[in-house]
């Protein structure tokens, strides 16, 4: 069951209690009577081992790009076309 933080609005009463997600949110201080609100904070997450998913995706996309990088490198640059190999040899 997950723990709440309240604060009363007018008393600045604070507590934690453990509800169901089911449950409703409490409403009233149990001091004054008066509104409660939630406080959100933030969590602690720690992410521990070899990697994340951004950088083990980004590792296997290095590997499998390369290969593809140097292919497209060893094609042969573009061949010109017959019409346009005459224009050039007649104007030297």
């Amino acid at each position: 069951m997950p723990t709440y933080s309240y604060r009363c609005t007018s008393c600045d009463n604070a507590f934690d209690i453990q509800q169901a997600f089911a449950d409703d949110s409490l409403t009233t201080c149990t001091e004054c009577g008066k509104s409660l609100r939630k406080v959100f904070s933030a969590i602690g997450v720690t992410f521990q081992g070899s990697g994340f998913y951004q950088t083990d995706s980004r590792a296997e996309a290095k590997k499998s790009s390369a290969p593809a990088k140097e292919s497209k490198s060893a094609t042969p640059a573009k061949k010109e076309t017959p019409a346009a190999a005459s224009t050039t040899s007649s104007t030297t």
